[in-house]
Order: structure tokens, then C-alpha cells, then sequence
């Protein structure tokens, strides 16, 4: 209704149209203002990490899909995410808690940072850096084999091993002198890999072949292969060393392998496509990561029981459930959500989740770092 058309109407009539059109115009502004203010909290809430019931250290993750890092300081609850050169599929803390180490191929568009060792075109690249000052970028960045995948420190934090899934090797870098020392054969398309409590082997996980690699962290040789079953992607020793626990995606089952008679010695039944293990500091259990696939992403880790041999637990996380983390003491678990781009945060005494945190996008790998590093 026009002002013009108004103007022709009755005095009274005028003042109960202009009333009328005043609180309309109220009505409308206030719900807009409430829906926009709802908008607001409800972004807020999901974007808002909480932090962890008596949580502390530091957690980074490797968001393959964002080009970054994310350091979540867990006492705080803060989390800081951090462009980097390459797109990572896994980071690792040294044991000293001085150094972070990332792996992957170099991104689309590369930031900058830091100074290339032996860098060369097609091959993947080890980032180094202070774990304390991780926003400063890279200390150094090396050349490794084509298309890196993990990557783990000897329990001196002076070697980093890491596995070239594109040319079937594992390079070892001497971490003190920053350079590639040998380059070691494995199975086809080496993955995941952990080393042993006593810093005497490193155990590969070769997804084509479905064996284990074994090499020692002493001559640096291939001991030898262990048939485990079809497509494994992670093994996680036990604290003792006597057994390792090997993910088998594609049978939706774990493995567990003596690791003094090298054999497989029994599977367990966990959900759908298993990633990342890890046991917990007492030996007792082992978290799994069932990640599912890309088009029906899983969002659960199963609990096994190592006494018993079996699942005694299903947890939910988020979507794409991928990575795990222990903290030392064993009271936490730490596993990404690589579809939701999330951290959750499993208090290990109750098996729940009690805090979930926003990182970068796809985060894959996941460390946790000591205290007051």
C-alpha cells in the first residue's frame, strides 16, 4: 500500500494503518535479529572446542585436506591451526618432545616455509619442527620417497623412519645431521608403522601384500615379512613388545602378531574398515579406528579387551573415525574424525567422549606430546 493512497484516507484510519505498519516492521526486525542471533550461537557451539575433564599436554594433527596443522593445547582448550607446505597424512612427536615430524606430498600451492634439504620433483617431503613453536613453520623440510605416508622416532629421537607408499621403501633420517642415511625395501605400498618399546625394530604394515615388514633399527635391513591378512594399514605394539595388533581394513578385522615367533596368533572382529590402533600404557587395551568408507563414512573405535581377546566396547566419535593418540598417563584417547574435521576425546576410565575439538580440514594422523614440553 502506497503513502499516496494512504494520504487520501481518514485521519483516524491513517493513524491505525501507520500503527499497524510500525509493529509489522518491529515484528519482522525483532525476528530477524532472534534468527540471526540463533545462527550465531548455534556456529559458535559447533566451532567452540570445550576442553577436556582434567586433560593436559598438547595434541597435533595432520589435516591432510586442508594443507595444515592443528595444535590443540588441552588445559586451555585452544586450538591453532597452521598452514604448511605440504599436505600431511601423519605427524609424530619425538620422544624427547623437542621436535614434531610431518609427512606428505607437497601441496598444490606451496607457503614457504623453512629450507629444503636435497628437495627434488615427484618426491615426498618429512617436515621438521619445534614442537614448542609449530606456528614459526618448518625448521627444515626433506626429501624422502614418493608419496610418504607415516613416519615414527626412535626412542632416542636422533632416526625418523618413514614410509614411501609410491615406491615401496622406507627412508631413514638421521635427525641430528637432517639428511636421508639408507633407504630400505619393504612390501608393496608400505603404510603404517610403529617401533618397538625397545627401539629395536620397526614393524611396516604393506597394504598390497597384506604383510608385515620387520627391520631392525640396528643394521637397518629388511629382517623379514609376516603374512597378516588382507589390506593392513596400522599396527600398535603392546607396552611389553611381545605382540603387535594390526588393522586388516577391508576384512573389518584386527590382527595380532607374536612378535618373537613372528606369526600371526589370532583376529578379532571390529567394525568396518579399520586405520589407526593403539594400546593403552597398561597393556590392557587396544583402540581401533573404524574409519568405513568415502561414500558410508563409519564413526565408531572399537575397545579390545586383551585379556579376553574380544571387543568389550563400541564408541561413537564423528564421521570418518581415523586416527588414535594415548596419552602417557593412559587416561585419555585421541582419535580424528577426518569427514567431520574434528578431534574427539575419550576419557578411558568411563569410555565416553567428553570434549570434542574443531581442527583443519580431513585430519588424518594424530601425536600427543608430554606436558610442558
Amino acid at each position: 500500500m502506497t503513502n499516496t493512497r494512504i494520504a487520501h484516507y481518514p485521519p483516524t484510519l491513517r493513524r491505525t494503518l501507520s500503527l499497524v505498519a510500525s509493529e509489522a516492521r518491529r515484528f519482522v526486525l525483532l525476528s530477524l535479529a532472534t534468527a540471526i542471533a540463533m545462527t550465531v550461537a548455534m556456529a559458535a557451539s559447533q566451532a567452540q572446542p570445550q576442553p577436556a575433564v582434567n586433560a593436559s599436554g598438547v595434541v597435533y594433527t595432520a589435516d591432510e585436506h586442508g594443507n595444515s596443522i592443528s595444535v590443540i593445547d588441552l588445559a586451555s582448550g585452544r586450538v591453532n591451526t597452521v598452514s604448511i607446505p605440504i599436505s600431511p597424512h601423519n605427524v609424530q612427536v619425538t620422544r624427547d618432545g623437542k621436535r614434531l615430524l610431518a609427512v606428505g606430498d607437497p601441496a598444490a600451492e606451496a607457503h614457504g616455509h623453512g629450507a629444503s634439504q636435497g628437495a627434488k620433483k615427484g618426491k615426498g617431503r618429512l617436515l621438521i619442527f619445534d614442537a614448542a613453536a609449530v606456528a614459526k613453520g618448518p625448521v627444515v623440510e626433506i626429501a624422502v620417497g614418493a608419496h610418504p605416508a607415516h613416519v615414527v622416532a626412535d626412542p632416542q629421537s636422533r632416526r625418523a623412519f618413514v614410509t614411501n607408499a609410491g615406491d615401496n621403501t622406507v627412508s631413514v633420517v638421521d635427525l641430528d645431521k637432517l639428511t636421508v642415511i639408507k633407504t630400505v625395501r619393504t612390501g608393496r605400498y608400505p603404510h603404517g608403522l610403529r617401533m618397538s618399546p625397545d627401539g629395536r625394530e620397526v614393524y611396516v604394515a604393506n597394504v598390497q601384500d597384506g604383510s608385515l615388514s620387520v627391520i631392525s633399527a640396528d643394521s637397518l635391513t629388511e629382517l623379514g615379512r609376516i603374512p597378516v591378512g588382507k589390506t593392513p594399514v596400522q599396527v600398535g605394539f603392546m607396552p611389553n613388545g611381545g605382540r603387535v595388533y594390526v588393522s586388516l581394513r577391508d576384512e573389518n578385522r584386527v590382527a595380532a602378531v607374536d612378535t618373537t615367533k613372528r606369526t600371526r596368533i589370532g583376529v578379532i572382529e571390529v567394525g568396518r574398515n579399520p586405520i589407526q590402533v593403539h594400546a593403552t600404557p597398561d597393556g590392557r587395551f587396544v583402540y581401533v579406528a573404524n574409519q568405513g568408507t568415502d561414500t558410508e563414512p563409519a564413526d565408531t573405535v572399537s575397545v579390545i579387551d586383551v585379556g579376553t581377546g574380544g571387543v568389550i566396547d563400541t564408541i561413537r566419535t564423528g564421521k570418518g573415525a581415523h586416527g588414535v593418540s594415548v596419552s602417557n598417563d593412559g587416561g585419555f584417547v585421541y582419535v580424528t574424525n577426518i569427514v567431520d574435521g574434528t578431534v574427539s576425546v575419550i576419557d578411558t576410565a568411563t569410555r565416553k567422549v567428553v570434549s570434542t575439538f574443531a581442527v583443519g580440514r580431513g585430519p588424518n594422523g594424530i601425536t600427543y606430546g608430554r606436558p610442558n614440553m
